[in-house]
Protein backbone atom coordinates (compact mmCIF):
# COMPACT_ATOMS: atom_id res chain seq x y z
CA UNK A 1 0.00 0.00 0.00
CA UNK A 2 1.64 3.42 -1.14
CA UNK A 3 1.43 6.36 1.42
CA UNK A 4 -1.27 8.15 -0.42
CA UNK A 5 -3.17 4.99 -0.63
CA UNK A 6 -3.02 4.81 3.14
CA UNK A 7 -3.59 8.38 3.98
CA UNK A 8 -6.81 8.05 2.46
CA UNK A 9 -7.75 5.15 4.35
CA UNK A 10 -7.16 6.90 7.31
CA UNK A 11 -9.11 9.76 6.76
CA UNK A 12 -11.91 7.31 5.69
CA UNK A 13 -11.65 5.89 9.32
CA UNK A 14 -11.30 9.10 11.20
CA UNK A 15 -14.63 10.41 9.57
CA UNK A 16 -16.29 6.90 10.13
CA UNK A 17 -15.36 7.78 13.98
CA UNK A 18 -16.74 11.33 13.77
CA UNK A 19 -20.44 10.25 12.34
CA UNK A 20 -20.30 7.41 14.71
CA UNK A 21 -19.54 10.08 17.77
CA UNK A 22 -21.81 12.66 16.56
CA UNK A 23 -25.42 10.85 17.27
CA UNK A 24 -24.21 9.69 20.97
CA UNK A 25 -23.25 13.37 21.11
CA UNK A 26 -26.99 14.70 20.18
CA UNK A 27 -28.08 11.88 21.86
CA UNK A 28 -26.61 13.05 25.01
CA UNK A 29 -27.54 16.66 24.30
CA UNK A 30 -30.66 15.74 23.71
CA UNK A 31 -31.41 14.36 27.44
CA UNK A 32 -34.08 16.28 28.78
CA UNK A 33 -33.72 18.82 31.99
CA UNK A 34 -35.05 17.91 35.38
CA UNK A 35 -38.34 19.47 35.73
CA UNK A 36 -38.79 22.10 37.51
CA UNK A 37 -39.71 22.13 41.23
CA UNK A 38 -43.50 24.13 41.36
CA UNK A 39 -43.17 27.39 43.36
CA UNK A 40 -46.04 28.62 45.88
CA UNK A 41 -48.05 31.10 44.53
CA UNK A 42 -48.11 34.40 46.58
CA UNK A 43 -51.28 34.88 48.34
CA UNK A 44 -51.83 38.42 49.84
CA UNK A 45 -54.81 38.64 52.47
CA UNK A 46 -56.09 42.16 52.63
CA UNK A 47 -56.90 43.53 56.05
CA UNK A 48 -60.46 42.09 57.60
CA UNK A 49 -63.27 44.73 57.21
CA UNK A 50 -66.98 45.45 58.12
CA UNK A 51 -69.10 47.07 55.85
CA UNK A 52 -70.46 50.78 56.89
CA UNK A 53 -73.95 50.00 57.61
CA UNK A 54 -72.40 46.65 59.85
CA UNK A 55 -70.33 49.07 61.94
CA UNK A 56 -73.73 51.64 61.69
CA UNK A 57 -75.47 49.16 63.50
CA UNK A 58 -72.85 47.56 65.63
CA UNK A 59 -71.99 51.24 67.26
CA UNK A 60 -75.69 52.23 67.28
CA UNK A 61 -76.55 49.30 69.73
CA UNK A 62 -73.28 49.33 71.74
CA UNK A 63 -71.85 46.89 69.97
CA UNK A 64 -68.91 48.16 68.39
CA UNK A 65 -66.27 46.80 71.01
CA UNK A 66 -67.40 43.09 69.91
CA UNK A 67 -67.48 43.62 66.27
CA UNK A 68 -63.74 45.18 66.10
CA UNK A 69 -62.64 42.46 68.47
CA UNK A 70 -64.13 39.79 66.12
CA UNK A 71 -62.57 41.13 63.31
CA UNK A 72 -58.79 41.55 64.49
CA UNK A 73 -59.16 38.08 65.85
CA UNK A 74 -60.16 36.64 62.23
CA UNK A 75 -57.58 38.55 60.64
CA UNK A 76 -54.75 36.75 62.46
CA UNK A 77 -56.67 33.29 62.20
CA UNK A 78 -57.11 33.90 58.84
CA UNK A 79 -53.60 34.26 58.10
CA UNK A 80 -52.43 31.24 60.37
CA UNK A 81 -55.81 29.10 58.52
CA UNK A 82 -54.00 30.26 55.34
CA UNK A 83 -50.12 29.46 56.16
CA UNK A 84 -51.28 25.90 57.70
CA UNK A 85 -52.52 24.28 54.34
CA UNK A 86 -49.19 24.85 52.76
CA UNK A 87 -50.30 25.94 49.52
CA UNK A 88 -49.18 29.84 49.53
CA UNK A 89 -46.62 31.74 49.94
CA UNK A 90 -49.07 34.17 52.87
CA UNK A 91 -48.36 37.71 52.58
CA UNK A 92 -50.18 39.47 55.65
CA UNK A 93 -50.93 42.75 54.53
CA UNK A 94 -51.98 43.63 57.72
CA UNK A 95 -48.90 43.45 59.61
CA UNK A 96 -47.32 45.68 56.87
CA UNK A 97 -47.39 48.70 59.30
CA UNK A 98 -44.88 46.86 61.83
CA UNK A 99 -42.69 45.22 58.64
CA UNK A 100 -42.38 49.20 57.91
CA UNK A 101 -41.55 49.94 61.27
CA UNK A 102 -38.79 47.17 61.31
CA UNK A 103 -37.00 48.06 57.97
CA UNK A 104 -36.93 51.84 58.94
CA UNK A 105 -35.20 50.70 62.13
CA UNK A 106 -32.36 48.67 59.97
CA UNK A 107 -32.03 51.57 56.91
CA UNK A 108 -34.35 49.86 54.90
CA UNK A 109 -36.97 51.22 52.58
CA UNK A 110 -40.01 49.05 52.54
CA UNK A 111 -42.05 47.40 49.18
CA UNK A 112 -44.97 45.33 48.40
CA UNK A 113 -44.00 41.96 47.39
CA UNK A 114 -46.19 41.13 44.42
CA UNK A 115 -48.57 38.75 44.87
CA UNK A 116 -50.46 36.26 42.25
CA UNK A 117 -53.69 36.37 44.39
CA UNK A 118 -55.27 38.52 46.63
CA UNK A 119 -58.00 37.88 49.25
CA UNK A 120 -60.01 40.37 50.51
CA UNK A 121 -62.74 39.03 52.92
CA UNK A 122 -65.76 41.71 54.45
CA UNK A 123 -67.89 40.67 57.65
CA UNK A 124 -71.32 41.93 56.10
CA UNK A 125 -73.42 40.76 58.83
CA UNK A 126 -73.18 40.58 62.90
CA UNK A 127 -75.81 40.02 65.23
CA UNK A 128 -75.09 39.82 69.14
CA UNK A 129 -78.08 39.51 71.03
CA UNK A 130 -78.25 39.56 75.22
CA UNK A 131 -81.13 36.78 76.06
CA UNK A 132 -82.53 36.81 79.28
CA UNK A 133 -85.03 33.69 80.56
CA UNK A 134 -86.34 33.93 83.72
CA UNK A 135 -87.82 30.25 85.10
CA UNK A 136 -90.31 30.97 88.15
CA UNK A 137 -90.78 27.62 89.32
CA UNK A 138 -86.99 28.21 90.97
CA UNK A 139 -87.04 31.84 90.92
CA UNK A 140 -83.74 32.29 89.30
CA UNK A 141 -82.98 33.96 86.14
CA UNK A 142 -80.58 33.60 83.23
CA UNK A 143 -78.59 35.84 80.65
CA UNK A 144 -77.05 34.23 77.61
CA UNK A 145 -75.52 35.99 74.41
CA UNK A 146 -76.03 34.69 71.22
CA UNK A 147 -73.43 35.74 68.37
CA UNK A 148 -74.25 35.17 64.71
CA UNK A 149 -71.66 36.35 61.84
CA UNK A 150 -71.12 36.07 58.29
CA UNK A 151 -68.49 36.97 55.76
CA UNK A 152 -67.89 37.01 52.27
CA UNK A 153 -64.42 36.36 50.45
CA UNK A 154 -63.57 37.03 47.35
CA UNK A 155 -60.34 35.81 45.42
CA UNK A 156 -58.84 38.04 43.14
CA UNK A 157 -56.12 37.71 40.20
CA UNK A 158 -53.67 40.82 41.32
CA UNK A 159 -51.86 41.12 37.51
CA UNK A 160 -55.68 41.19 35.85
CA UNK A 161 -58.09 42.16 38.79
CA UNK A 162 -60.28 39.46 37.83
CA UNK A 163 -62.55 37.89 40.53
CA UNK A 164 -61.92 34.33 40.50
CA UNK A 165 -63.93 33.02 43.00
CA UNK A 166 -66.78 34.60 45.76
CA UNK A 167 -68.13 32.90 48.98
CA UNK A 168 -70.21 33.54 51.83
CA UNK A 169 -69.79 32.12 55.18
CA UNK A 170 -71.82 31.81 58.26
CA UNK A 171 -70.92 31.39 62.12
CA UNK A 172 -72.68 31.48 65.16
CA UNK A 173 -72.25 30.19 68.38
CA UNK A 174 -74.29 27.13 68.80
CA UNK A 175 -73.81 26.12 72.58
CA UNK A 176 -75.00 29.44 73.79
CA UNK A 177 -72.62 31.66 76.23
CA UNK A 178 -73.82 32.20 79.91
CA UNK A 179 -72.73 35.48 80.99
CA UNK A 180 -72.44 36.72 84.71
CA UNK A 181 -74.86 39.41 86.03
CA UNK A 182 -72.57 41.79 85.87
CA UNK A 183 -71.12 41.55 82.48
CA UNK A 184 -74.77 41.71 80.61
CA UNK A 185 -74.88 45.39 80.82
CA UNK A 186 -71.17 46.33 79.60
CA UNK A 187 -72.20 46.63 76.16
CA UNK A 188 -71.60 43.41 74.32
CA UNK A 189 -67.67 42.26 76.10
CA UNK A 190 -67.90 38.84 74.39
CA UNK A 191 -65.47 35.93 76.44
CA UNK A 192 -61.99 35.08 74.53
CA UNK A 193 -63.27 31.31 74.15
CA UNK A 194 -66.43 32.48 72.42
CA UNK A 195 -64.66 34.79 69.77
CA UNK A 196 -61.64 32.22 69.25
CA UNK A 197 -63.71 29.20 68.60
CA UNK A 198 -66.55 31.24 66.13
CA UNK A 199 -63.13 33.29 64.03
CA UNK A 200 -61.32 29.90 63.94
CA UNK A 201 -64.40 27.94 62.07
CA UNK A 202 -64.79 30.74 60.12
CA UNK A 203 -60.89 31.06 59.09
CA UNK A 204 -60.31 27.53 58.55
CA UNK A 205 -63.78 27.36 56.34
CA UNK A 206 -62.32 30.42 53.93
CA UNK A 207 -58.63 28.62 53.92
CA UNK A 208 -60.28 25.41 53.33
CA UNK A 209 -62.27 27.28 50.16
CA UNK A 210 -59.24 28.83 48.71
CA UNK A 211 -57.26 25.91 48.53
CA UNK A 212 -59.62 23.90 47.28
CA UNK A 213 -60.24 26.74 44.80
CA UNK A 214 -56.36 26.88 43.49
CA UNK A 215 -55.21 23.54 44.94
CA UNK A 216 -58.27 21.02 44.75
CA UNK A 217 -57.05 18.14 47.21
CA UNK A 218 -55.75 14.84 45.48
CA UNK A 219 -54.44 11.68 46.43
CA UNK A 220 -50.97 10.78 46.89
CA UNK A 221 -50.68 7.39 47.29
CA UNK A 222 -52.43 4.13 47.51
CA UNK A 223 -51.73 0.68 49.25
CA UNK A 224 -54.22 -1.75 48.94
CA UNK A 225 -57.32 -0.37 50.47
CA UNK A 226 -55.28 2.45 52.18
CA UNK A 227 -54.61 6.26 50.43
CA UNK A 228 -52.85 9.38 51.19
CA UNK A 229 -54.09 12.44 50.75
CA UNK A 230 -52.32 15.88 50.26
CA UNK A 231 -54.31 17.59 52.96
CA UNK A 232 -53.08 17.54 56.72
CA UNK A 233 -53.55 19.35 60.26
CA UNK A 234 -55.64 22.61 59.95
CA UNK A 235 -56.89 21.94 56.72
CA UNK A 236 -60.32 21.04 58.06
CA UNK A 237 -59.69 17.35 57.15
CA UNK A 238 -60.55 14.81 60.23
CA UNK A 239 -60.89 11.36 61.43
CA UNK A 240 -64.40 9.80 60.34
CA UNK A 241 -64.93 12.17 57.58
CA UNK A 242 -66.04 10.49 54.57
CA UNK A 243 -64.09 11.63 51.27
CA UNK A 244 -65.72 11.16 47.89
CA UNK A 245 -62.83 10.51 45.04
CA UNK A 246 -63.09 11.40 41.24
CA UNK A 247 -61.05 10.45 38.66
CA UNK A 248 -60.28 13.21 36.31
CA UNK A 249 -61.33 13.17 32.01
CA UNK A 250 -61.74 15.53 29.63
CA UNK A 251 -61.40 18.84 28.99
CA UNK A 252 -64.61 20.78 29.15
CA UNK A 253 -65.58 24.00 27.56
CA UNK A 254 -68.54 26.30 27.83
CA UNK A 255 -70.29 26.18 24.82
CA UNK A 256 -71.66 29.59 25.00
CA UNK A 257 -68.88 31.65 25.78
CA UNK A 258 -65.83 29.20 24.41
CA UNK A 259 -64.31 29.04 28.34
CA UNK A 260 -62.99 26.35 30.01
CA UNK A 261 -64.94 24.78 32.88
CA UNK A 262 -62.10 22.68 33.77
CA UNK A 263 -61.96 18.75 33.34
CA UNK A 264 -64.60 16.16 33.44
CA UNK A 265 -64.75 14.64 37.15
CA UNK A 266 -65.95 11.09 37.36
CA UNK A 267 -67.02 9.48 41.01
CA UNK A 268 -65.02 6.32 41.03
CA UNK A 269 -65.08 5.62 45.24
CA UNK A 270 -65.08 6.71 48.78
CA UNK A 271 -62.51 7.23 51.11
CA UNK A 272 -63.43 7.28 55.02
CA UNK A 273 -60.48 8.85 56.85
CA UNK A 274 -58.34 7.14 59.31
CA UNK A 275 -55.36 9.47 60.41
CA UNK A 276 -54.44 12.89 60.16
CA UNK A 277 -50.59 14.17 60.52
CA UNK A 278 -49.30 17.48 60.14
CA UNK A 279 -49.26 17.34 56.16
CA UNK A 280 -50.90 14.17 55.11
CA UNK A 281 -54.20 12.28 56.10
CA UNK A 282 -54.42 8.58 55.56
CA UNK A 283 -57.82 7.37 55.33
CA UNK A 284 -59.51 3.24 53.86
CA UNK A 285 -61.63 2.99 50.91
CA UNK A 286 -65.10 2.32 51.80
CA UNK A 287 -67.43 0.30 48.89
CA UNK A 288 -66.36 -0.15 45.76
CA UNK A 289 -63.10 1.01 44.20
CA UNK A 290 -64.15 1.87 40.39
CA UNK A 291 -60.83 3.24 39.62
CA UNK A 292 -59.26 5.37 42.87
CA UNK A 293 -55.83 5.98 41.71
CA UNK A 294 -52.97 8.22 42.30
CA UNK A 295 -53.84 11.88 41.39
CA UNK A 296 -57.24 11.46 41.61
CA UNK A 297 -59.56 14.36 43.22
CA UNK A 298 -61.36 14.24 46.67
CA UNK A 299 -63.90 16.24 48.20
CA UNK A 300 -65.57 15.98 51.24
CA UNK A 301 -68.95 14.64 51.43
CA UNK A 302 -71.62 16.82 53.82
CA UNK A 303 -73.03 14.77 56.63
Amino acid sequence: MNLKSASRRLCLLSLSALSLALPAAKAQDATPAPAATPALKALAIAKIKATPAILASASGANRKNSIDRMSQALDGQLISAVQQTRKFTVLARSDSDALIEENAASGKTFAFTESDLTLVVTIDDFQDVTQTATFAAIGKTATKRVVRFSTVAKLYETKTNKLVETANFQEQNLDTEELLPASSTDGGELSDSLLLALTRRMSEQIAQRVADVAFPARILAKTGKIVTINRGEGTGIAAGQLWEVFALGAELTDPDTGASLGREEMPVGKVRIQRVTPRTAQGEISGEDLGIDRGAIVRRVAQ
